[in-house]
């Protein structure tokens, strides 16, 4: 892989011979089950097959079918183990890497971009990159005032092909839809589309990082890289070492898994009450877990936090509906509980349900939310997905009912997102200390006391 394929030709022609694949594998399988092999054996074959080749195209082809693939890869949680088996290895490799481009090409955007005597900014620059994206990849250097820097240069040609990808894979989304169950990917695609050019612009991005570097800067929890310099499709932030949170997930201790969930959490409902924004791309390539400062209490991990280019802007903080909603489900009001949704637009006009039915829909999500710790595993995430998706089950009849606000959209993703990651970690959390101390309206206000006249009337 030399280059970013950019024409709309070649990536079309790429991401349109996956279904093609899909339905050959089908026949491929069931000549094998004709032959003799057991339906098992095959089906896996089969899904392994599916796996190499769905993530190799769209880790090949980066712009927006990587980001697709990165996106679904948080939600291998919520496969049956039979089938996540043979996804995992391929999912994950798309959290941290991708085919790099070549060196010539990312000097060409940094001297157009910073200027032709672009070295001269840098004590030290490394041709290698030291990470790869959706949009971009990253460099090691070493600025000119020695700060050790991350060097983030957008691919040339990077909004062309995501248009092109998500136009593409919403096509064929129906065909992506068994990767995930209970989850409609074609929202998903729509979104991203609609994203593109906020993701693309490397000031806005510099801007979102800049405002949470500054609120977090004495945080002794979370770690936001500075900014340093910024330009159109280059952009210099403050270099973050730390133990990927993909190495975590794979090989990370009791402890370390604990504190990483602990500390997403905390930043995922902090954010939006202290910065006005919600950081909207929460895979584990985004994410560091960092040994504790000197003098610190053993055992103080922190967590550092990448990658700005997706925010949702949220000037209030976290929407008060969503905290009151959950309080009330919570308090088991499921009168109440059903009158807000229908208000906020969750349960359209012109549909009727019954109230104790969307409360025991709901109850079995927020268990985390129900206990002082509770433990997230791949087991519990399958069997909500399974609930949901079973055509059979009151909660998929009635969870094809409810509709998703378009302002609620993107704070549903990182929530779910959210959640598949700690379910990879397979953290146990501290859930409801979280949302106590950041979402508005979870904790009841409680109602002031009349003031009392000196003479006591």
């Amino acid at each position: 892989m030399s280059d970013l394929p950019r024409k709309a030709v070649t990536r079309t022609a790429k991401l349109a011979a996956l279904p093609l694949g899909f339905a050959g594998r089908a026949t491929w399988g069931l000549g094998k089950r004709i032959g003799g092999r057991s339906a098992e054996l095959v089906a896996r074959e089969v899904q392994q097959r599916t796996a190499d080749q769905l993530f190799k195209t769209l880790g090949e082809l980066k712009g927006g079918a990587m980001k697709l693939g990165q996106a679904l890869s948080v939600f291998e949680s919520a496969l049956p183990e039979e089938v996540a088996g043979p996804y995992r290895a391929a999912l994950t490799k798309l959290q941290e890497a991708a085919p790099p481009l070549p060196a010539h090409t990312v000097h060409g955007v940094l001297a157009e971009r910073i200027g032709e005597d672009w070295r001269e900014y840098f004590l030290e620059f490394e041709d290698k990159p030291s990470a790869a994206a959706s949009i971009g990849q990253v460099h090691r250097g070493v600025w000119h005032d020695g700060r050790e820097v991350a060097v983030k240069v957008q691919y040339p040609g990077a909004g062309e092909a995501l248009l092109s990808d998500l136009t593409q894979l919403s096509r064929f989304a129906r065909l992506l839809g068994p990767l995930i169950p209970g989850m409609d990917i074609k929202p998903l695609i729509k979104e991203m589309r609609d994203r593109v050019s906020e993701e693309l612009d490397y000031e806005l991005e510099a801007q979102a990082q800049r405002v949470h570097a500054t609120e977090f800067a004495d945080d002794p929890d979370v770690v936001i890289p500075g900014v340093v310099h910024q330009s159109d499709q280059v952009l210099v932030t403050e270099w973050m070492d730390g133990i990927p949170l993909a190495d975590v997930i794979a090989d990370g201790t009791a402890e370390q898994r604990d504190r990483a969930g602990q500390l997403l959490a905390r930043f995922l409902f902090s954010g939006p009450a202290r910065t006005g924004l919600l950081h909207a791309d929460p895979h584990p390539g985004n994410f560091r877990l960092l040994p504790e400062e000197e003098g610190a209490s053993a055992g103080a991990w922190r967590l550092g936090v990448l990658d700005f280019g997706t925010v949702d802007r949220l000037p209030g903080g976290l929407p008060w509906t969503i905290g009151e909603s959950l309080r009330m489900t919570l308090e088991g009001d499921a009168a109440a509980v059903y009158g807000l949704l229908r208000e906020e637009g969750f349960v359209k006009e012109s549909i009727e349900l019954e109230p104790d039915e969307v409360l025991d829909y709901l109850l079995p999500i927020i268990e985390p939310a129900q206990v002082e710790e509770f433990a997230f595993s791949r087991g519990w995430l399958r069997d909500q997905a399974a609930r949901i998706a079973d055509p059979r089950s009151p909660a998929h009849q009635l969870g094809r009912q409810l509709n998703l606000p378009p302002s609620y959209l993107l704070i549903h993703r990182v929530t779910l997102s959210t959640i598949g990651v700690l379910c990879q970690l397979g953290a146990a959390v501290r859930l409801r200390d979280e949302l106590e101390a950041w979402l508005p309206g979870f904790v009841a206000e409680t109602e002031e006391p009349e003031p009392v006249a000196e003479d006591g009337v």
